[in-house]
């Protein structure tokens, strides 16, 4: 960078920061007192927002840390200050203090940098990376269990319960008392006995998080008020003196945690929800109580080695410290749905990378079996899948509670989720380890493509993935949705059809309602596993599913810990490392490195290779027997080697794999067939795909037919796929 500096008071004439490597044709330089230019064409490419509640479809984001100029502006000027006992306190003069981020197009040290500077994205325990079941709305222990129980029977796995406000009392609270959307005291009409409430949950492998309010304190009424008020020794109790909920206050903190929180955790509880909503100021001048709350929250969830787990608000820079983050109270559109695509992946501009939507929707707007669908695929390739719905007696998200088809698409999607969880669990680590979020827009891989840019929906999921959610209705006619996707250069498979795609151009793909645009570029190496209901999200399996995508090199190293201390932080972890040498056509897994007391001593290892033609003879598992099998309608080579010592090394020859060109004549049928439109239609179509001749030739020709455009549309992509 160059800076340009006149030594006198800051001024936009005697300060100005050009950085090398910006995108900006002009190289405008940053002058001091510029405003950011978020949502122009060379300003800061934003970061996020507060909160989603009440959002119907975009709203503003605050700065990122990152701009097409190179200079990003970070104004910490009007921040408190830690002080050395870890309490918080005003600045005692004013002053300037502005970290200015001058990367250029180098996204990645900028957002690592950030890191260094605030601290890093602690890991999350593995069950938060399951799915989360989530509803405002007045179950009973009884409803609850029977609900886990349909979920069980139909292999629905969910491993989080958010309990919303009704497990403490609500309607009972005299109206004396104030409002009583804060509340400690369960309601027993609905649960009896809440320890062996929650001990049931556990035993069925799902941890619970309470929602809490906390703004208006503690009140006679609540069983912990009696403990509260001697631990602060001033209140009184004889006229039922209000405890006022005081952020600002160490004393009552302290009291806070001891009286009323840990005795619930003593329960069973393991982390809560501080769903607040009750502005941003305290008795502390710029105290914002939502990033107290956040920071005592984690601090106190940490205690006796635990690995800290909280669920709450942004509240501004620095928040990535505290995850998970809860994104508000969504209305149900289309709308809301095409923003968090964009929402969450612009987020990890600001580093913050675990944000938890209210997904389907929360309230409010309308029923659309096919949005409540695309918002679970979205929600299993977000960061934290939760599914949320309002006390509504029409607005649930139970996957029975929709059509046949919807309903088995949810279901398929759940499942997935869980069966993700290793691949997801080591991106878990990456965030923490190396400062990558597992969401990030594709410009941190291609900064110099313009068209990384261009697709504000789509982003990099984890190392190996690029996920384009569909978030428009069905194309009524030929019942698919549509988005424009850029592919890099190189070759692509898709995660759910195995078609092969050519790289380094912009095309528009069309999917049912059973997919979504997912792409593994070749050579990648995806661990997954088929252990998915019980406690299984808590656990390192014993079975891995490991999807390999042919055509290129590739290597994955799988992270693996205890899923639930801080002992990460030691690098008391097992990591395996996976190895695709296509040239020489073998697939190896070296063996497990660290503490083998974390993981089974033996595991059964099914190697999936996708993208390629029927094997022209047996693969060689070298030192093992191997059972083999092909999938014609994806291409999938499936090797499975059944209790593998996880310290042995295996290796898998493949003599003679290719890569197999696209069924395009197949895929083409599939989609006529299900197509309603003319019969005549149909067969023009089919008779022309079907024909002798170039792939140019028959696309032109398509366009001369007069059919539905969204129909050659669809045709093309199946064409040009691969050419």
């Amino acid at each position: 960078m160059h800076v340009s500096y006149d030594g006198m008071p800051f001024s936009g004439n005697g300060l100005s920061v050009k950085a090398a490597g910006g995108l900006h044709p002009y190289g405008t330089a940053w002058r001091y007192g510029d405003a950011s230019g978020n949502g122009t064409l060379f300003g800061n490419l934003g970061g996020t927002a507060r909160t989603l509640d009440e959002v119907n479809g975009a709203c503003k984001l605050e700065d990122g840390i990152l701009s097409l100029s190179g200079c990003a502006l970070l104004n910490d000027s009007s921040s408190l200050v830690l002080t050395k006992d870890g309490w918080i306190e005003p600045r005692k003069c004013d002053g300037i203090d502005m970290y200015l981020f001058v990367y250029g197009c180098d996204y990645k040290e900028a957002l690592r940098d950030f890191y260094r500077l605030t601290g890093e994205t602690p890991m999350l325990p593995r069950y938060a990376l399951g799915n989360w079941w989530s509803r405002y709305y007045a179950y009973s222990e009884e409803t609850y269990m029977a609900l886990i129980r349909r979920f069980q029977n139909e292999r629905i796995p969910f491993s989080v319960a958010v309990i919303d406000m009704d497990w403490h009392l609500v309607e009972d609270v005299d109206s004396k008392y104030g409002s009583p959307w804060t509340g400690y005291t369960w309601n027993r009409k609905l649960f009896p006995d809440p320890e062996r409430f929650l001990a049931w949950l556990h035993a069925q492998g799902m941890h619970t998080t309470l929602n809490l309010h906390p703004a208006d304190g503690i009140r006679a009424y609540e069983e912990a008020y009696p403990a509260m008020a001697k631990a602060l020794g001033t209140v009184d109790t004889e006229h039922e003196e209000a405890i006022d909920f005081d952020i600002t206050d160490p004393g009552f903190l302290e009291a806070y945690f001891d009286c009323v929180l840990h005795p619930e955790e003593e329960k069973g509880v393991d982390f809560w929800w501080i769903d607040w909503q009750q502005g941003n100021t305290s008795r502390i001048p710029g105290l914002d109580p939502l990033w107290m709350l956040n920071h005592y929250h984690f601090l106190d969830s940490a205690r006796d080695g635990r690995r800290p787990l909280t669920f709450s608000r942004y509240a501004g820079p620095g928040s990535h410290r505290y995850p998970v983050g809860f994104s508000g109270d969504t209305i149900m559109t289309w709308e809301s749905l095409q923003f968090q695509p964009y929402f969450t992946s612009t987020a990890s501009n600001i580093g913050y990378g675990w944000w938890s939507h209210d997904i389907g929707g929360h309230m409010q707007g309308y029923k659309d079996d096919v949005m409540a669908a695309r918002w679970v695929q979205f929600g299993v390739f977000s960061p934290i899948n939760r599914l949320h719905s309002s006390k509504s007696e029409f607005n649930g998200k139970e996957p029975w509670r929709y059509s046949m088809e919807i309903r088995q698409v949810m279901a398929e999607f759940l499942r997935l989720r869980h069966q993700m969880i290793p691949y997801l669990y080591t991106m878990n680590h990456r965030a923490y380890q190396e400062g990558l979020p597992l969401i990030l827009p594709m410009y941190y891989e291609y900064p110099n493509d313009c068209g990384a840019y261009r697709v504000k929906n789509q982003y990099l999921f984890g190392s190996e993935l690029l996920v384009v959610p569909i978030t428009t209705p069905q194309i009524a006619n030929i019942h698919r949705g549509k988005e424009r996707v850029w592919l890099p250069k190189g070759y692509y498979i898709d995660f759910f059809t195995g078609m092969i795609y050519r790289g380094g151009r912009e095309l528009t793909m069309y999917r049912s309602i059973h997919s979504i645009p997912v792409l593994a570029k070749t050579g990648a190496i995806i661990p997954m596993t088929g252990e998915i209901m019980g406690r299984q999200a808590e656990n390192n399996p014993s079975t891995l599913c490991i999807c390999v995508y042919a055509g290129a090199d590739g290597t994955f190293t799988l992270y693996e810990d205890d899923n639930e201390t801080a002992n990460y932080r030691n690098g008391d972890c097992v990591k395996t490392e996976m190895a695709l040498d296509w040239e020489n056509r073998t697939f190896t897994i070296r063996p497990a490195a660290g503490n083998f007391s974390l993981i089974p001593e033996k595991r059964t290892y099914e190697v999936c290779v996708y993208g390629v033609k029927t094997p022209p003879c047996s693969t060689i598992c070298v030192g093992y027997e191997a059972a083999e099998s092909y999938d014609t309608e994806k291409g999938c080579l499936r090797i499975t080697i059944p209790e593998v010592p996880v310290n042995e090394s295996l290796l898998i020859r493949l003599p003679g794999l290719e890569l197999r060109p696209n069924d395009v004549v197949r895929e083409v049928f599939r989609l006529l067939d299900q197509a309603e439109i003319s019969f005549t239609d149909k067969e023009h179509v089919y008779d022309l795909v079907k024909k002798e001749a170039p792939t140019v030739a028959k696309v032109a020709e398509l366009y001369t037919l007069g059919v539905d455009p969204d129909l050659a549309g669809a045709v093309a992509e199946i064409l040009t796929a691969d050419v």
